[in-house]
């Protein structure tokens, strides 16, 4: 692994400098110690990028579905050779263990094969008289130009769940990656570079409020993907609104994890802790809110207790045994800090947890908060960290109450033996997402997106696909003249 002192954008196939002078630093946040600088964009490098786009989708938008699979799935095995090194890179960047990170770049191969297969398999209705002697025919489309926003939290995996359907649909790609962990999203540009023509992916770096904003005003780009807070989004969807341009928008969530009296309360443990504390609770779909039977309040949190006691929370340099790393920056580490400080000023407990590790980097004990108030801050709002607010209730009725009562629709998950309510609850739950008896499960086959203020459109699966094309009527007059 070789990290790169600095990093410029990625344009039309190579390294490009750009104009914009200002520069970042990167960090491990393991360590805090800067490992890279970004150079940083402004708006005549998206220009610039853009034009480059629109000029490469001239050819690329016209390409079979064949063609564009064959690329996918080179893509994919780009990827494969180079998975050691682009974990590592991932893994310096955002101070995740290597386990972790080693499933976020199988995550990527993974998308690229699914799409390259979806690529060739889309659906449309069958051709027919609708009306008398004219035969329709619904083609669907490449929209053009599309802007990609992505997080740092997942950032290669995000990276190619996006990239991946939006070329399959035969669309060209600028991404902007967050300035925090640019580096695998860099990287995987110049791989994919050796199996993309040139133009189709590009990377312009920089904050969201320049960069970010200057791709969802531009006139040439025909949709703004984002993954990131629930700020950004709102942020990109009001400029974009201007130019009356598509945006797909993957926010945050509060996920309540509804455990019943009569669930394996071992394993219900076991999965909560991991979907929670997994990527040190930096996820939008963790499982950071348990609502659990009163009856069986006690005995399931001294099992999810036990769990946390199991991780191994350190610098994942320090070996394969490391299980939970640091907060992505200062001002993440900070924020949570603050929630954890305010919550034992209302009352809230800490069971386990609940303070800062005394190391370099921005470490965080997993944490397990009771004696939470219904309306209580931790509860209400995402905190994006390791930390897990657990709530008792007397019956079903209140938990659904309780999982509804939320600004987010991202996702939740059901714990119980009883296949009554294993159907009937995620019916009853406003979620995006509902898993039973597992969290955070996500293969390509299924769609990963929200409601309310977690967003709308979705990643994976075919209906990502749909989200990046559009769709034309054509219709003949197959009429002919008397006499003919």
């Amino acid at each position: 692994m070789t990290i790169p002192e600095s990093l410029a954008h990625f344009v039309d196939g190579s390294r490009c400098p750009g104009s914009g002078t200002g520069e970042l630093p990167v960090r491990n946040p393991a360590t805090g110690r800067q490992i890279s600088i970004v150079r940083c964009g402004g708006a005549d490098d998206v220009d610039h990028a853009v034009s480059v786009a629109r000029a490469a989708f001239e050819n690329w938008g016209r390409t079979t579905p064949k063609e564009r699979s064959d690329v996918l799935l080179d893509c994919a095995a780009v990827i494969a050779a180079h998975r050691e090194e682009l974990a590592a890179l991932e893994s310096a960047d955002t101070g995740k263990p290597m386990e972790s990170a080693r499933g976020e770049i199988d995550g990527a191969v993974d998308a690229f094969r699914f799409m390259a297969g979806a690529a060739r398999s889309m659906q449309s209705p069958s051709p027919g008289e609708y009306l008398t002697g004219r035969t329709s025919m619904i083609v669907r489309e490449p929209l053009g130009v599309i802007a990609a926003i992505t997080p740092w939290n997942f950032p290669l995996l995000t990276a190619a769940q996006k990239i991946a359907p939006i070329l399959a649909a035969g669309n060209t790609c600028v991404l902007k990656p967050s300035e925090h962990t640019p580096l695998t999203a860099h990287r995987l540009a110049e791989l994919l570079s050796a199996c993309i023509p040139a133009g189709v992916l590009n990377v312009v770096n920089g904050d969201g409020a320049v960069v970010g904003q200057a791709l969802a005003a531009h006139a040439d780009i025909a949709l703004v993907s984002v993954t990131g807070s629930v700020r950004s989004g709102q942020a990109v969807a009001r400029v974009a609104s201007e130019t009356l341009k598509r945006v797909h928008l993957e926010l945050g969530g509060k996920a309540p994890a509804l455990v019943l009296a009569d669930a394996d309360l071992q394993a219900a443990a076991e999965g909560i802790a991991a979907a929670g504390f997994g990527n040190t609770g930096q996820d939008c779909g963790a499982a950071c809110r348990v609502l659990v039977a009163e009856s069986v309040a006690d005995e399931f949190t001294a099992f999810l207790v036990e769990q946390a006691h199991l991780l191994s929370v350190g610098d994942p340099s320090d070996g394969e045994n490391i299980t939970m790393g640091p907060l992505i920056t200062e001002p993440q580490y900070e924020r949570v800090l603050g929630f954890l400080d305010r919550a034992r000023a209302d009352g809230v407990r800490a069971v386990t947890g609940g303070h800062k590790v005394d190391r370099a980097g921005f470490f965080i004990e997993p944490t397990i908060l009771v004696d939470v108030p219904a309306d209580a801050e931790c509860v209400r709002d995402e905190i994006f960290g390791p930390v897990i607010t657990v709530q008792s209730f007397p019956d079903e009725s209140s938990m659904v109450a309780a999982a509804n009562n939320t600004d987010y629709g991202l996702a939740a998950s059901v714990w119980t033996e009883d296949a009554r309510a294993a159907l009937e609850l995620p019916r009853l739950l406003n979620f995006g997402t509902v898993w039973v008896n597992t969290h955070l499960e996500m293969p390509s086959e299924v769609p990963w997106g929200g409601y309310k203020h977690s967003g709308y459109g979705r990643d994976m699966s075919l209906f990502a696909l749909e989200d990046y094309a559009r769709t034309k009527h054509v219709m003949l007059n197959n009429t002919r003249s008397p006499g003919h």
